[in-house]
């Protein structure tokens, strides 16, 4: 998943970044609203996490006009303020979802992971295929009765299909996902992670679409 995140504060920023790259997704982090505007000019997003007080302005205003603009890319705010009407406003300004300064980085990942599953049409967190089932909650894989580990880049390319199903996923969409800007990329990265996908959960659950790139196999 490629993620924007929007926050001026260097400790916070920096945390945020390392623990949603930790899990394999690439993010780009902007200090400043100018800053995040050119990189959705250039780059598209599947969540943005958005503080409401940048140093050139304010992120409700931002939200507003993303949302105005007909963007559906989902939204969490972070924020330090905490009263009732405040989560009222960035809900009603177009917000999926609402995280209070100071919060725990793994209650982050679920918000996160929650989100990006309604955007998919699928809140259920558990999918089967065939001998595989997957707890896209949990981020785990079991394959006929066994656990099968993967790495957090293995996870970040199953869930590009994840969120997919049924449609061709190109080689582009899989590289925006694992490399953030200014990451040097290999050519044959995005090959070599399928082909351990399927080592690992099976070669019939993803399919080769000649040409164009690669398909989960359906339900």
């Amino acid at each position: 998943m490629r993620v924007l995140l929007i926050e001026d504060d260097p400790l916070l920023g920096e945390a945020v970044r390392d623990h949603i790259a930790s899990h394999g997704h690439a993010v780009d982090w902007s200090t400043t609203l100018g800053e995040a505007r050119d990189h959705l000019n250039v780059v598209s997003y599947e969540l943005i996490l958005l503080d409401l007080h940048l140093p050139d302005g304010k992120g409700l205003d931002f939200l507003k006009a993303l949302r105005g603009k007909g963007s559906d890319t989902p939204v969490i705010i972070l924020t330090a303020r905490d009263q009732l009407s405040d989560r009222i406003e960035g809900l009603n300004s177009g917000a999926d979802d609402y995280l209070v300064k100071p919060f725990d980085l793994g209650e982050l990942s679920a918000r996160l992971a929650a989100v990006a599953r309604r955007y998919t049409g699928n809140p259920n967190p558990l999918l089967r295929l065939g001998r595989v089932e997957i707890d896209q909650a949990a981020r785990r894989v079991v394959v006929e009765g066994t656990e099968s580990m993967l790495t957090s880049r293995e996870w970040a390319v199953l869930e590009q299909f994840l969120r997919r199903p049924g449609t061709t996923v190109g080689k582009d969409q899989i590289e925006d996902a694992l490399y953030a800007f200014g990451a040097e990329i290999e050519s044959n990265t995005v090959e070599v992670y399928v082909s351990r996908l399927r080592k690992k959960i099976g070669r019939e659950v993803i399919t080769t679409v000649r040409g164009l790139g690669y398909r989960l196999a359906s339900p």
